[in-house]
């Protein structure tokens, strides 16, 4: 039959006309310079899909007709990773299979050749269930494979870093867990998660156990997308492999514990920070994928408007003072710190920063991670990087007041400083440095500027359409004083590069607030928060929501993004 039914196709193929006589038979004499492949006609096949004779889309459904199945794309945000656990990686990628489903003992496979059955015979008998079998050409299945299982194979735990000490290879056995064939679905599992998250392009990945199921949870640019989750039995055993992989106790489930792991595989460099906490419902955990083999943003990759680039390079050379960088946790923060440090980074400049945690290490640059249990602080931290004559200071966030006079003080002593704080504007950081109880004329003397950031989506470069923005989203923006210009805006339908969102990558919006003598004169004079805003407008302060709007009107974003990120402009 599956001789018969390839030869089939190729004569419905000519029936047709998707192919001409003269098509088979240069593909024929190819073949006779292969002798082994001469007589196949799966090679002969394989020979016009290279040749462009006939296209795996018009291969899929031929096959199709032949064995009267369905033609599948299948959807990977529709798969779950449950289902995608039963199939490994090797033999998915073997029998050139894809699970689909799996509903009422049936699971349903998408095949790119249905007459090879011994894929789906070996499935069925493994798993225990029916069947159900359609055909993925061939370039789709390759694509969804690499969403769905990643790129290459997934990378298995290493030695983990220095800081964090070696994982001995009895970990395992000292844990109380065996890895024997019992486990191997739970590790398929986890491995799994890893894969997906990858593929997705996830920056976390939340394990998440609620009253009736067990959650998995990704962040992919900025928002958590449900795929699903196991089985609510298997919470504790998934849990119990992420610990053993982070070298953190099984035994302990009332505190939270941290750990990281530290994957590689095909020359890629994965870590995992690992965060455990204590629920009602069992341990939640939230795993941070860090790529260290990642190109490190520049000033270049920040998203700066022209002016605002300009103005940010001219502040990151001064000699002394102090920039912060402000908004809430995952605005990118640390990120724009990054681009501006390396910027900085030249052979005759000593550059160091203090941070909690070091999320990637940044080459020619002295990084300091804070230990709080071994008193390592922020503070002592940077007291100690103070004897250690550096030009340029990192300080990853400000939190308290000790840190905060010790970074001012360090500013007024020739060195150029950065940090950050959580504040909604850039106005709002002079509040927020006073409420720590800093003196307002040492404020007033370091701080050089405050740059205010928020993260919002790109449009998917594959999908992207321009459009007439109408009255309703012109108002949205807050422009309703301002009659509707000619002007087109971009969204995006969906499509595979971006997993049906419309969007893929984020990019930064800023607002700089310069520090001049006026700006001084007010912080000695202790103003309101809405005084020093209306002043900073008034000196010409580009806000977050008009940097969104430009880049919304340079179709690099959409308008439902700028608003739901950044406050209205009165």
């Amino acid at each position: 039959m599956t001789f018969f039914g390839r030869d089939l196709v190729l004569r419905r193929a000519l029936d047709k006309q998707w192919l001409s006589p003269g098509q088979l038979e240069t593909a024929r004499t190819e073949l006779k310079r292969q002798p082994e492949a001469a007589g196949s006609t799966l090679e002969l096949i394989r020979r016009l899909v290279a040749n462009g004779a006939l296209t795996p889309r018009q291969v899929a459904e031929l096959q199709a007709e032949v064995l009267g199945l369905d033609v599948l794309e299948p959807d990977p945000a529709k798969i779950s990773p449950e289902v995608l656990a039963l199939v490994a990686r090797e033999f998915a990628r073997r029998h050139a299979l894809l699970p689909i489903d799996r509903r009422a003992g049936v699971m349903r496979v998408a095949v790119c050749d249905p007459f090879e059955t011994d894929g789906t015979d070996s499935l069925a008998h493994l798993l225990g269930c029916e069947i159900s079998t359609g055909v993925v050409p061939e370039d789709v299945f390759e694509s969804v494979f690499t969403i769905l299982y990643g790129p290459a194979k997934v990378p298995t735990a290493g030695a983990h870093e220095e800081s964090y000490g070696e994982r001995p290879e009895s970990m395992t056995a000292r844990a109380g867990v065996a890895e024997d064939e019992n486990d191997a679905p739970v590790i398929q599992l986890v491995q799994g998660f890893i894969a997906e998250a990858l593929a997705r392009r996830a920056s976390d990945i939340h394990l998440e156990p609620l009253a009736g199921r067990f959650r998995v949870r990704y962040r992919v640019d900025g928002l958590l997308v449900d795929a699903g989750g196991p089985p609510r039995a298997l919470h504790p055993a998934v849990i119990s492999r992420v610990k053993i992989m982070a070298n953190l106790s099984i035994a302990e489930k009332r505190l939270p514990q941290d750990g990281r792991i530290q994957l590689s595989g095909q020359g890629r460099a994965i870590d995992l920070r690992v965060a455990s906490l204590p629920t009602v419902h069992g341990e939640t955990m939230v795993l941070r994928v860090l790529d260290r083999a990642a190109r490190q943003p520049g000033l270049d990759d920040l998203g700066l408007a022209a002016g605002d680039r300009s103005t940010l390079e001219r502040l990151i050379c001064l000699p002394d003072g102090i920039v912060l960088v402000t908004g809430p946790t995952g605005s990118g923060k640390t990120t724009t710190l990054y681009g501006c440090l390396q910027h900085l980074n030249q052979p005759d400049r000593k550059i160091i920063t203090v941070e909690d945690p070091v999320e990637y290490q940044l080459t020619g640059i002295n990084q300091v991670p804070v230990r709080t249990e071994t008193g390592m602080t922020f503070a002592a931290a940077l007291r100690a990087m103070l004897r250690q004559a550096p030009n340029v200071v990192m300080v990853g966030e400000i939190r308290d007041l000790e840190t905060a006079e010790i970074a001012l003080h360090a500013s007024l002593t020739g060195h150029m400083v950065f940090s950050t704080l959580h504040t909604n504007d850039a106005p709002g950081a002079v509040a927020r440095m006073a409420d720590l109880g800093v003196k307002p004329f040492l404020l007033a003397a370091s701080l050089r500027a405050v740059v205010a950031q928020r993260l919002v989506r790109k449009v998917c470069r594959q999908c992207g359409e321009r459009y007439r923005p109408g009255p309703a989203e012109w108002q949205g923006l807050g422009l309703a004083g301002l009659p509707p210009r000619e002007v087109e805006f971009t969204r995006g339908p969906g499509c595979l590069a971006c997993q049906g969102t419309g969007y893929h990558g984020r990019i930064g919006l800023f607002e700089i607030f310069l520090i001049n003598e006026a700006v001084q004169q007010v912080i000695h004079e202790r103003v309101s928060p809405v005084r020093l805003r209306g002043m900073a407008r008034a000196q010409g302060l580009g806000t977050l929501r008009a940097d969104g709007i430009r880049k919304v009107s340079a179709g690099l974003t959409t308008s439902e993004e700028v608003v739901s990120m950044t406050p209205g402009d009165s």
